[in-house]
C-alpha cells in the first residue's frame, strides 16, 4: 500500500470534512479580525496581542495544510463486510480478563484513532491484536509498561 494514503472511515473523513470548512470560513476570519484589532493598537513590537494572533493565525494555516493534505491522500475504508470477524471500521466489545473490565472500541485507520473516544488504530498494538479475531477468540497484548494483558473478545 502506498506510504501516503490515509485510511479513513467514511465518518472520519466528513469529520476532517468538516473541520477544514470551518478553519477556512469561520476560524480565519476571526483570526484576522483578532490581528485587526491587535494592529489598531499601535506599534506592532511590543504588542502581545498581535504576537498571539499571529500565532493563532501560523496554527490555523499549519492544520488546514495538514487537513489538506490528509483529505488529498484519503482512502475511504469499505465498512467491513465480514460478519463476526474484527476488521477495520468494526465496533468491537472486549473484556480484560484480569481486571473483568468491558471495554468498546472502534478500529480506525492511524489518521482517525482516537482512545479517548474509543476509536483505536488497526496499527496499534491491540488493534493489531483484534483484525480477524472473532467472539469467544482471547487474544494477548504487551503493554506500553511491558506487561501482557489478556482480553476476550465478546461481541463485533
Amino acid at each position: 500500500m502506498d506510504n501516503n494514503v490515509i485510511l479513513l472511515t467514511a465518518e472520519g473523513y466528513t469529520e476532517l470534512t468538516n473541520e477544514l470548512e470551518n478553519l477556512k470560513s469561520v476560524r480565519r476570519k476571526e483570526v484576522a479580525e483578532k490581528i485587526k484589532t491587535a494592529l489598531a493598537f499601535g506599534d506592532i513590537s511590543e504588542n502581545a496581542e498581535y504576537d498571539e494572533a499571529k500565532n493563532e493565525q501560523a496554527l490555523v494555516e499549519k492544520r488546514v495544510a495538514k487537513l489538506e493534505m490528509m483529505l488529498k491522500h484519503a482512502k475511504i475504508i469499505e465498512e467491513h463486510k465480514q460478519k463476526g470477524t474484527v476488521g477495520i471500521g468494526s465496533k468491537v466489545t472486549i473484556r480484560d480478563i484480569e481486571f473483568d473490565e468491558i471495554m468498546e472500541y472502534n478500529i480506525v485507520g492511524s489518521a482517525e484513532a482516537d482512545p479517548f473516544r474509543g476509536k483505536i488504530s488497526n496499527v496499534s498494538p491491540l488493534g493489531t491484536a483484534l483484525l480477524g479475531k472473532k467472539p469467544g477468540d482471547v487474544i494477548e497484548v504487551v503493554s506500553p509498561h511491558g506487561e501482557n494483558i489478556k482480553y476476550e473478545i465478546l461481541e463485533v
